[in-house]
């Protein structure tokens, strides 16, 4: 049954998935749900790729957060209506496991947990280089380790003690990060307009296909993270309409702030190919010394918001592998007292620590956008046989479904090709885990 809502806020009352203090509670309301998934998309990337595109494509850099945008909203239009057929906690492992069994369910599942734990730990590596440059203590081994510890403990402790408590650090969080990126494009252009000098001649350099696929992939990772959002389905109050809509809102403003920030740090930003904090460094010229601070603590607040996210929805991985006996069965664990999924809260906040502690900001960005791509190709696939397995299951239907089904598959396995050796190993091995998982469980019901 849908929830009712309170005097019209997004939140809906607490009632349980189930019947038993052992189960979620359903208190994620529609914009509850997309301002976690707009948390989840926008980290730190886009406060250092302007300039990575810059180099690349030059002035055609827009073009490419333009197409990465089309293509990922191809792909969520896929996802969109197989949520539309969900009501509990799995997301995209429950998608795939019902699409086309156990093993596929299992190796999005891994896909994915690599990809929630990478992505974040990249973000907590950028946390502390920007912390850093306000307290250069923690630059130092023992400072940046204290920093990581009590950044993912302190997110940790907040999300053990309630959903709705996480929910609306992450509510916070979108909106201010969401409105510093907003101020800095509307700054931008009111400054543009009024100050025609300031207007940094672009060049339109020959660009070979790789510089676009390398280009369109770092934005596929600045786009990604809306899946991990996904996870949450057994604690939102009506996930199968509420999911859809709050996917592709949160894309539509995403890809227009992305485009924005990006137009605005070329047309201002002298050598903005070289800029290590491209945004503070732009927010400099047309907002003096005062907005490029404004910058490196909206870096700090963004990054932070999108581990809050991340705290929030993707220990519901483990925790919906060991309700449905694909993981031990403490991993389904919900705290009596605050209906949480404690155990795989920790487990994942341990495993986010050690990953940002031992890896770097470049490594673990590879490892979340190669498992990525895996993700949405299947999610591609499934969208087509669950059409025809049940074509009237689903509570949002896709126009031209097998159209873009067949765009969707044909885009990630073309940035596939592109993987390096490297990056190739990290698929096969985690393929090899989830194959090892299934022979461990295939057995239990």
């Amino acid at each position: 049954m849908p929830c009712p809502y309170q005097d019209g806020d997004e939140e809906c009352e607490g009632s349980s998935v189930g019947e038993t203090q052992t189960s979620l509670v359903r208190t994620i309301g529609r914009g509850s749900l997309t301002a976690l998934m707009v948390n989840s998309i926008i980290g730190a990337g886009i406060f250092g790729l302007p300039s990575l595109l810059a180099g690349r494509l030059g002035g055609y850099s827009p073009l490419a957060s333009m197409a990465a945008g089309a293509a990922t909203v191809l792909i969520a239009g896929c996802i969109a209506e197989v949520s539309s057929r969900y009501e509990e906690t799995g997301g995209v492992y429950l998608y795939a496991r019902d699409a086309f069994g156990r093993f596929a369910g299992l190796a999005i599942a891994w896909l994915t947990w690599v990809t929630r734990i990478a992505a974040p730990a990249a973000a907590a590596n950028l946390f502390v280089i920007y912390a850093a440059q306000f307290f250069p203590a923690l630059g130092t081994k023992w400072g940046r380790l204290g920093v990581l510890a009590a950044l993912v403990g302190q997110l940790a402790v907040v999300n053990h003690l309630g959903v709705k408590q996480g929910s609306r650090v992450s509510n916070v969080f979108t909106v201010v990060k969401t409105g510093f990126l907003v101020f800095f494009v509307v700054a931008g252009v009111a400054a543009l307009l009024s100050k025609p000098e300031m207007r940094v001649a672009l060049t339109y350099p020959a660009v070979r296909v790789s510089d676009w696929m390398d280009s369109i992939l770092l934005m596929i990772y600045a786009y990604g993270g809306f899946e991990g959002a996904l996870f949450v389905g057994g604690e939102s109050c009506n996930p199968r309409r509420d999911t859809p809509v709050a996917l592709l809102a949160a894309l539509a403003v995403v890809a227009v702030i992305y485009t924005g920030v990006q137009y605005v740090v070329i047309l201002t930003l002298p050598g903005a190919a070289g800029s290590a904090r491209p945004l503070g460094d732009a927010a400099r010229i047309f907002l003096g010394p005062g907005g490029a601070m404004a910058m490196g603590v909206a870096a700090l607040v963004s990054t932070y918001g999108y581990l809050s996210a991340n705290l929030l929805h993707a220990p519901r991985i483990t925790y919906a592998l060991g309700r449905q006996g694909d993981f031990p069965e403490f991993f389904g664990a919900v705290h009596p007292e605050f209906r949480t999924p404690y155990v795989s809260i920790w487990v994942y906040a341990a495993a986010l620590f050690a990953f940002a502690a031992l890896g770097t900001f470049r490594w673990n960005a590879v490892l979340s956008a190669v498992t990525r791509l895996g993700i949405y190709g299947a999610m591609a696939v499934a969208v087509v046989v669950m059409r025809r397995r049940d074509p009237e299951g689903a509570r949002f239907r896709l126009p031209w479904v097998y159209l873009f089904a067949v765009a969707s598959v044909a885009f990630t396995a073309g940035m596939m090709l592109g993987m390096k050796r490297g990056e190739f190993l990290v698929v096969c091995g985690t393929m090899a885990v989830a194959m090892v998982n299934w022979v461990a469980v295939r057995g239990k019901r």
